[in-house]
């Protein structure tokens, strides 16, 4: 007897099902032995949803024949890829990844806007114009994604942030899966959250909580930040929910703010831009990646370090208002084109497409220790009696030789889960192990803690940290060999910090694993 594939755990060797109630698909293997009777749900251009009585089932059409008014003729099968969420994300990124993956595919793109919402990329064959998919892009918002995926309107929801517990706790109820699971996000690229300032203006750095205070209206004036006795005119550019995002989780909400009244609110980033350049005493808060031709402010605290919004900066996630740019998917089987496009995300040629595009890509780049003056300049100022120098001393000579990965993992706060980035991090580098990137190599997940607390139990603490990321991705990567690439941990505690640990925000920085070759 042919197998009929089936997923969610339902086996039909030897099953017959049927249904009493009207129904419009029937499923029959080819030597007759095994129907399945049900309502159609969808299908993706090889297998089959039907909702039976035993739930849905998910059917290769290879192994069986349809019958009723809902099957689907195959041969001219259009995929329909519906892709919800920040418009932060899809109105410019998403349709460039799109056009990347059919290039990759050779197919064409033919973008149509159906409204000022809603995009359409129709992807079809070169050779004889067929349509193959239909990609169907809605700007929104991020929690409109998630709500599109829980109600089984989107196959791919765009975020500019982690699903919250009540999105999880919907999706859980929807049957779409666990979203705080490593294999329901991924990252698409990275962004950050840049203050800006007319080239002429004195200041060059502000701290976060005087940041918090500019945008809550509680500080005024340049004076108050080291620079002329002039007027603070505030400008946001409003796109989506990209501002609400940003602002007020990452920068106010922190020092308990608000946004305030005086804000100047744009359309655009262009808006925000031309004040700028107009108003020699403007603030303006843009994005990284577009660039608003006027001199970012670096973020500092009172211990003296800086974090410049660079890209080697966002990338290692060690510039405090870097954003990453998800894409979360349900547990379910998607059409394949929408498959292959998301691990076409993966794809060196993807990183080209989004470097194009200003953002960050996710390839990763390996930087020697030799390089890292800054960083370690910042641990010998933040020395002390938990940290001596002989402790730096010893943190150096482990690492000396070896290559810091451009990816770093962290916790969502006082909890032992991985954020989404560094999930989608821990997948990333599971493909990798996988795919023989580090082949005779050594990888040492390195675990570090904020300064509080004993040093002692700091340094325990980054050391278990570091060892659940690497049961993680040892997990992850099915096909890991122990003999072509070894996994260790190692901690150290409080020791090379890479933020002030007198606000939150550096504390969260300062906690993280780091991936390490040698």
């Amino acid at each position: 007897m042919r197998i009929i594939k089936a997923v969610l755990g339902v086996a039909l060797w030897g099953l017959t099902l049927s249904v009493a109630q009207a129904q419009d698909i029937s499923l029959v293997s080819r030597d007759g032995a095994v129907r399945i009777d049900g309502d159609f749900r969808s299908f993706d251009g090889q297998f089959y949803r039907v909702e039976t009585e035993f739930g849905i089932l998910t059917v290769d059409s290879a192994g069986v024949d349809c019958d009723g008014p809902a099957c689907v003729d195959v041969g001219s099968y259009v995929a329909d890829v519906r892709l919800v969420g920040a418009t932060a994300i899809g109105d410019r990124l998403l349709p460039a990844l799109v056009s990347g993956f059919a290039q990759e595919q050779g197919l064409l793109v033919n973008r149509r806007t159906l409204s000022p919402q809603t995009i359409l990329l129709e992807l079809r064959k070169r050779d004889d114009d067929t349509p193959v998919a239909d990609f169907t892009i809605t700007l929104s918002t991020s929690a409109a994604g998630f709500a599109a995926l829980a109600a089984d309107e989107a196959d791919i929801a765009l975020s500019l942030r982690d699903a919250t517990r009540d999105e999880v706790s919907a999706g859980l109820a929807a049957g779409i899966g666990r979203l705080h699971d490593a294999r329901r996000s991924r990252v698409l690229a990275l962004d950050a959250l840049v203050p800006y300032v007319a080239p002429a203006n004195p200041v060059s750095a502000i701290s976060l909580r005087d940041l918090s205070g500019v945008l809550a209206g509680e500080i005024t004036n340049w004076a108050d930040l080291g620079g002329a006795e002039a007027p603070i005119s505030v400008h946001v550019g409003v796109d989506g929910d990209a501002l609400a995002l940003d602002a007020t989780a990452t920068v106010l909400a922190p020092f308990g703010k608000s946004l305030g009244g005086s804000v100047i609110a744009h359309s655009t980033q262009a808006g925000v831009t031309t004040a700028l350049r107009q108003d020699p005493y403007a603030l303006g808060l843009g994005s990284l990646s577009a660039p608003m031709g006027a001199k970012p402010l670096s973020l500092t605290g009172a211990c003296g370090f800086h974090a410049y919004a660079t890209a080697p900066l966002v990338k290692a996630e060690d510039y405090p208002l870097f954003a990453p740019l998800y894409a979360f998917t349900p547990a379910r089987i998607l059409p394949k084109i929408a498959s292959d496009f998301l691990d076409f995300i993966a794809a060196p040629a993807a990183q080209e497409v989004t470097r194009a595009q200003g953002f960050v890509d996710q390839g990763l780049v390996t930087i020697p220790m030799r390089d890292q003056g800054a960083r370690l300049s910042n641990a010998i100022r933040a020395a002390g009696p938990d940290v001596s120098l002989s402790t730096l001393q010893g943190v150096v000579a482990a690492l000396e030789g070896a290559e810091r990965l451009s990816m770093s993992f962290r916790f969502t706060g006082g909890s032992s889960e991985l954020d989404a980035q560094s999930r989608s991090n821990a997948s990333a580098l599971a493909r990798a192990i996988e795919t023989g990137a580090f082949d005779g190599r050594s990888v040492i997940f390195v675990g570090f803690s904020d300064g509080a607390g004993a040093a002692s139990l700091n340094r325990q603490l980054s050391e278990r940290r570091a060892q659940a990321v690497a049961r993680l991705v040892e997990r992850l990567a099915v096909t890991y060999d122990p003999s072509r690439v070894s996994l260790s941990v190692s901690g150290y505690g409080e020791a090379l910090p890479i933020a002030c640990d007198d606000a939150a925000w550096g504390r969260d920085l300062n906690r993280r694993v780091e991936v390490w070759l040698r």
